[in-house]
């Protein structure tokens, strides 16, 4: 029973220090400017599940239960939470919350939103992985409310972190358009929304009835600055107050800048390679001649590891990432929850990568496109062109294109690439296989980001037995197997754990994350 005794006493530890929080205070100023290196697709809080759209929608909504920059829980709209039997959890929620329009935040709201992701079937990211488990809601009363599974389910609690809770009177008849134009965009959050120029900025002003710490700022707009040497041009202009996503290019002058200050830490980001393996013909996967191949190399296990032994990911970090990444054997960083320190990092070999080619029948290679984004991580594009440069020199031909991450995220969620590129965080290995690796499978919500349709029944077996564990030791364990299980079959092909790092004018401070999640009212003033 590990896992609930720690996660009690994490629930009392941040009630306690809320509580000294709110009753020290915060001091105010009047604006606050943040420029943010990747767009915001959607207001709507359940329409896509990607960082930047959740790393929004924190301010102007809550969840039940939020999590700290180190990735521990901490009560949100929910102040506690137990479980009552095997298969269900008992939340009982904050009293005398209210909406941005004034009425009461009751155990209505959360059924509705928790019943709303599902709702939203052109999602290109649906959250439904997160609320399919839940079989059952039960409304013991307005602020006690009984979720239920089907089978033993421990980290519910942490699934529902980015289920955010809307007005169910704002948003019942609402869709995604309404949120977008501001006329749904009615939560609890510490700030109300003011304003969305798609594209360009977001502007949000300060809750003065929140039922938390009180920001220190009045109002704060975020900038949408994807292109980095934009980003830090504004910082350095004073057009900003902060940026998210400082440029590696760009670190050694902001450090040796009076006026800026840098926060750093490494993330829980890994960036990997998705690989297209449900299909006979692949389609960016022709002869060098650019012609179809009879079959699907990809499907075939030792192409894919010999993609992973052309990758040197120790000059991949130091050149193209300039240092600010680690390489990576794993799908989630060290020390995350199912982590396997069993597995070793992929060595550089291009002349077993060709042996490896020249056995499966591919002796000359082949041609191939990679695709990624190139507005979302870090020297994303150059990941790209780093990649395809590797795989040239065992014989693989391949072509880059990268696009805008509003077209990329909705053409690769649909298949439509041979290799694609992704960067996922998670607090816990099994989540993170669930969505990434777990046979795609719209009833359950498992898959929702295996872009390749990988399946593995031993590794969906492993994924379930880890989820359904109460006991800490034991989930690990089980989840570092189905690791274990999923990259010793190349399921996909990771790369590297990339840092984050934030940089801002001298007289602003802000606590570097773990999830990289930039928070308007987390900065303050000096």
């Amino acid at each position: 029973m590990a896992f609930w005794l720690r996660g009690i006493r994490i629930m009392a530890a941040a009630a306690f220090s809320g509580l000294v929080l709110s009753a020290a205070g915060t001091a105010t100023a009047a604006d606050l400017k943040i420029g943010l290196g990747a767009d915001v697709s959607s207001l709507d809080p359940h329409f896509v599940n990607i960082a930047p759209n959740i790393a929004f929608s924190q301010h102007v909504f809550d969840a039940l239960v939020h999590i700290d920059a180190d990735g521990h829980y901490e009560p949100g709209l929910a102040t506690s939470w137990k479980p009552i039997d095997a298969t269900t959890w008992e939340f009982k929620l904050r009293r005398g919350v209210k909406f941005h329009d004034g009425s009461n935040f009751t155990a209505d709201d959360v059924v509705f939103s928790l019943d709303r992701p599902a709702t939203l079937t052109n999602s290109p990211g649906p959250f439904t992985s997160y609320t399919k488990q839940i079989v059952s809601k039960q409304i013991v009363d307005p602020y006690t409310v009984r979720l239920k599974t089907a089978t033993p389910y421990g980290p519910l609690p942490l699934d529902i972190n980015t289920i955010f809770i809307v007005s169910k009177k704002a948003a019942e008849k609402a869709s995604t358009d309404d949120f977008n134009s501001g006329k749904a965009m009615i939560g609890t959050g510490p700030f109300k929304f003011v304003s969305f120029r798609r594209g360009e900025s977001i502007e949000l002003a300060r809750n003065d009835s929140y039922w938390g710490p009180k920001p220190a700022w009045e109002h704060v707009t975020f900038r949408i600055l994807t292109n980095d040497a934009a980003r830090t041009a504004a910082l350095l202009a004073g057009d900003v107050d902060a940026i998210e996503n400082v440029p590696t290019a760009d670190i050694a002058r902001l450090k040796g800048n009076a006026k800026i200050h840098l926060e750093q830490r490494a993330s829980w980001r890994t960036i990997f390679w998705h690989l297209d393996q449900f299909r006979d013909n692949s389609p960016y996967v022709t002869d060098k001649a650019g012609k179809p191949l009879a079959k699907n190399p990809l499907k075939d296990l030792r192409v894919r590891q010999a993609i992973s032994k052309a990758i040197n990911r120790q000059a991949l970090v130091e050149r193209t990432m300039e240092g600010l990444a680690t390489p990576a054997s794993n799908i989630v960083a060290p020390g995350i929850l199912g982590h396997d320190d069993s597995l070793k990092v992929e060595a550089y070999d291009v002349a077993g990568a060709k042996k490896l080619l020249a056995d499966a029948g591919y002796p000359d290679g082949f041609a191939i496109t990679l695709h990624g984004p190139n507005n979302r991580y870090i020297n994303d594009e150059q990941i790209v062109q780093t990649t395809a440069q590797l795989l040239t020199r065992i014989g693989i031909q391949a072509k880059v294109e990268t696009l805008p991450l509003a077209t990329y995220f909705g053409k690769a969620r649909a298949s439509e690439y041979s290799m694609s590129l992704l960067g996922w965080g998670s607090l816990a290995g099994d989540f993170a296989l669930r969505s990434l690796l777990g046979t795609p499978n719209p009833d359950t919500g498992w898959g929702t980001w295996n872009w390749g349709k990988y399946s593995n029944p031993k590794l969906d077996q492993l994924i379930a037995a880890s989820l359904a564990s109460v006991d800490d030791k034991k989930r690990a364990e089980i989840a570092r197997q189905a690791a274990n299980v999923a990259l010793k079959d190349y399921a996909l092909i990771p790369l590297h754990h990339q840092y984050a790092t934030w940089a801002m004018k001298k007289g602003v401070r802000y606590k570097a994350r773990i999830d990289e999640f930039t928070f308007a009212q987390q900065f303050s003033p000096e």
